[in-house]
């Protein structure tokens, strides 16, 4: 220390500088290896982490106490019975595929690949690009008002007055435009006009547009030019195979999407079928220490339940996993990176397959935590959605896209 010579500083004045902080230290690690130890060897399941008692928290008195008594709070895990029977029925959905639906996505597809052509005078299937400009309520332009250059895709508005009115008029012409009666989706207002969706929110004034250039896409016919762009050289020759394709992807598509469902379906199912409470209070609590964010109790508490339901969930998929012995190797999950990257080739018509490239994607996937917990994450759910299929009872109902997403 300065002003002595080495070795010959006062103990008492070491003691005052740095025991308290010592002291301290040495405390904090003889509690956490004790409460450690004591949840341990009495196989305690907790919830968050232990806490102090707050009324005894600030009681001590670190410069003359010889002796420290500290009380914890632990949040216990509840206990619950967890049986799955068939007499637990969940609805199992299948979408059809009918033909209407794939007449869509052939003219869908048609379109996408389709020459666009520039036409004169507005029809109800074109694409226009003009000028936005805001205008007040005598519809004078507003100095300073909204400018946007956008483009109008008037299929999207098939039997709306507003789109309607626009039709039958040629590139150059103006006209007033109300945004409002063209949509009340904020969204797609805000992405029009270059706009943030609460200011589109708020929006009364109408617009001035004038229309730059018009243009109609004339689909692409359907011949092998065609299917050797989407598949692939000579993956597809007829139109038969090329609807047959298209079915068979929706299908996978529409699997993909009913299992989701399902899945979720039986997660309700238990959540609402198994009775427990959580140490509720102990939780926010905890939410409140444990936040990176300074937060208060009272907004812990508007957020609560939404943690809780996530919560009893967790609770409930840790059982089932533990009770069934699920696991997910390493293997298992490069694997499943490795389909992935496989079907992402194949959807882009990639022949060759550098394998060095897939490895070393594989690894950086793998590698990174946060990409890795979400492939384990669905790894275990989709494990959990096969042991759901043979242990409820399935109640299959097929319905069209429509019925699916209406439920």
């Amino acid at each position: 220390m300065p002003g002595f010579r080495p070795g010959k500083v006062p103990a008492g004045l070491v003691r005052k500088m740095y025991g308290k902080s010592i002291l301290v230290e040495e405390i904090n690690k003889c509690l956490n290896e004790n409460i450690h130890k004591f949840i341990t060897e009495n196989n305690l399941e907790v919830l968050g982490n232990p806490l102090p008692k707050p009324e005894l928290e600030h009681n001590i008195d670190w410069d003359n106490q010889k002796e420290f008594e500290f009380v914890y709070d632990l949040g216990l895990a509840p206990q619950f019975e967890l049986a799955i029977t068939p007499k637990d029925i969940v609805p199992y959905y299948t979408i059809k595929v009918d033909e209407a639906t794939i007449d869509k996505h052939v003219e869908e597809s048609a379109k996408r690949y389709g020459k666009v052509i520039p036409q004169e005078v507005v029809a109800a299937q074109d694409m226009l690009f003009g000028d936005f400009v805001e205008v007040d309520s005598n519809n004078e332009i507003i100095p300073g008002g909204i400018f946007r250059s956008s483009s109008l895709f008037l299929e999207r508005y098939i039997g709306n007055n507003e789109a309607n009115k626009l039709i039958g008029l040629s590139k150059g012409e103006k006209t007033i435009v109300d945004v409002n009666a063209l949509t009340n989706d904020n969204a797609a207002k805000a992405a029009l006009l270059g706009i943030e969706p609460i200011v589109a929110e708020q929006l009364t004034n109408k617009f001035q547009f004038t229309i730059k250039t018009i243009s109609r896409i004339e689909p692409a016919e359907l011949n092998t030019e065609l299917f050797d762009k989407i598949h692939g050289v000579d993956q597809v020759k007829t139109t038969e195979e090329f609807r047959a394709r298209i079915k068979q992807e929706m299908e996978r598509v529409y699997t993909e999407e009913c299992e989701k469902r399902f899945f979720a379906d039986a997660i309700n199912f238990l959540k609402n079928k198994i009775k427990f409470n959580l140490p509720d209070h102990f939780l926010k609590r905890w939410l409140v220490v444990a936040n990176e964010k300074p937060v208060t109790f009272e907004q812990v508490e508007a957020e609560y339940d939404r943690y809780a339901d996530g919560l009893k969930w967790q609770l409930i998929e840790n059982k089932l996993i533990r009770s069934n012995e699920i696991t997910v190797t390493n293997e298992e999950a490069e694997n499943h990176v490795r389909n992935l990257i496989a079907q992402h080739y194949q959807r882009y018509n990639a022949v060759e397959i550098d394998e060095a490239q897939i490895n070393e994607t594989v690894t950086r996937l793998l590698n990174d935590e946060k990409e890795s917990k979400r492939i384990f994450d669905q790894l275990y759910s989709e494990k959990l959605i096969q042991l759901f299929k043979s242990q409820f009872g399935l109640e299959n109902k097929e319905v069209s896209l429509d019925e699916f997403s209406s439920n």
